[in-house]
């Protein structure tokens, strides 16, 4: 292509020379003249060259790198390096947006929220799960971060992160407890925007609640008997207590002392459960002749409240482990009897099954439990009644023991009331397939 152009250049010269020289001939002494033919000449060589180099030029501005139809060699080696370069720059194309889509499809399907924000506080990116878990819609790219939410927690833990400082906060909203996490985003010391991440803590907070619970209970639950024990034993020491009463105030010693050890007990079988450190030694359990050894166990206590225990339903077996299938039955049947109507109640058990099902269910007619509290008597220390809790023997663990048995067995147990009518809880344990 060069020497095209250099053979074009030459031959307009060659062409302007010989026409210049013929003009100048034919005015030979006319010094003006020849000036005017000699400047026309030139203008004319440089209007016939730029033209030619135009037609020379004009395929290599319109050549197509992807398909050049053109016939100079020399400019052969450039096009192959333009497309290369182009065909890295389109596959370098491709992969980023396949990374924008890939990271798209992921926050999409995020259960957590995640925002992006400038440091002007307006929103980069959104997913959907920040605007489920915030319950807000129709915010997005473009809105100010605020109108996700405009509490007061919430703007302080986004400006403090606008301040370089990384935040954390908990938001209370309608659909449970948000933890915020709002992190500055730093080049050279400057901050150009926050990452913030929204999570479900609803069952965190609730299990932190009910371990504070617990604790508060277990020490209050411990302090009354140790209390009676020390204050009946400082009397004792001190000779306060006539001979005459000293069996009924030792007698007081033993009762809150087996108050204590029964407390203990209760604790550390929901301790086992709860840690699934009980052992795995399950043997063939037949239920009907376990719930009967606990109504022969339980006969006193009904007795004493002149309440009617009886037993139907058939021999079945269950593969599980004997000493929790026992509490589970056991706390099924004192509660039952701890809860009844004196000199009139009933208590059965029935041991039945269905065709995927093993069944247990104690049933009474005392005095039930309200619909509002159904779904709370399994927590530890619970008590639906509180102001009869301190008459009513026991330690508030049973029925949490209870579904925690039912777990530890892949079972299920479910209730049925009716205040003043009585209640019914059914423990379904799946039946092994053979």
């Amino acid at each position: 292509m060069t020497q095209k152009i250099f053979n074009s250049i030459l031959f307009t010269a060659i062409i302007t020379n010989a026409v210049t020289i013929v003009l100048i001939n034919l005015f030979d002494g006319d010094i003006i003249m020849n000036i005017g033919i000699f400047t026309v000449s030139v203008l004319i060589g440089i209007v016939s060259a730029l033209r030619r180099s135009r037609k020379i030029t004009r395929p290599l501005v319109e050549v197509n790198p992807d398909n050049p139809k053109i016939n100079y060699s020399e400019i052969i080696p450039l096009i192959n390096k333009i497309r290369l370069q182009k065909g890295k720059i389109r596959r370098q194309s491709n992969e980023v947006q396949s990374g924008r889509e890939q990271l798209s499809l992921i926050m999409e399907n995020m259960s957590e929220g995640i925002v992006i924000a400038d440091p002007k506080t307006n929103i980069l990116s959104c997913n959907t799960g920040a605007l489920k878990l915030l319950g807000t819609e129709n915010v997005g790219a473009g809105d100010s971060i605020y109108l996700l939410n405009n509490t007061e927690i919430f703007r302080r833990c986004i400006q403090d992160a606008m301040g370089g400082r990384n935040s954390t906060c908990i938001l209370k909203t309608s659909g449970g407890d948000r933890e915020i996490i709002a992190s500055p985003s730093n080049i050279t010391d400057t901050v150009n925007g926050i990452v913030v991440f929204i999570l479900d803590v609803t069952e965190r907070q609730q299990l932190e609640t009910m371990r504070r619970e617990f604790t508060s209970n277990v020490s209050h639950e411990l302090k009354t008997p140790l209390t009676t024990i020390y204050g009946i034993s400082d009397m004792l020491v001190n000779g306060i207590v006539k001979p005459e009463d000293t069996g009924n105030f030792v007698q007081n010693i033993r009762s809150e002392a087996e108050r204590l050890i029964i407390l203990i007990n209760d604790i550390v079988s929901l301790s086992k459960l709860d840690e699934n450190s009980v052992p795995r030694d399950d043997t063939g359990t037949d239920l009907y002749v376990l719930a009967e050894k606990v109504i022969d166990r339980l006969r006193h206590s009904a007795d004493e409240k002149n309440i009617e225990l009886s037993l139907t339903g058939e021999h079945i077996e269950l593969t599980g482990n004997r000493t929790v299938l026992d509490e589970i039955i056991y706390n099924l049947c004192d509660n039952a009897i701890k809860y009844n109507n004196k000199d009139s109640g009933h208590v059965e058990v029935k041991v039945s099954h269905i065709p995927t099902k093993i069944l247990v269910t104690v049933s009474d007619d005392g005095m039930g439990i309200p619909p509002e509290h159904i779904n709370r008597i399994f927590e530890r220390f619970y008590r639906v009644d509180k102001s009869h809790s301190r008459q009513i023997k026991g330690t508030g663990l049973g029925l949490s023991i209870v579904k925690h048995g039912v777990m530890y067995h892949n079972g299920n147990i479910r209730v049925e009331s009716t205040v003043g009518k009585g209640s019914s809880f059914i423990v379904e344990f799946p039946i092994e397939k053979r």
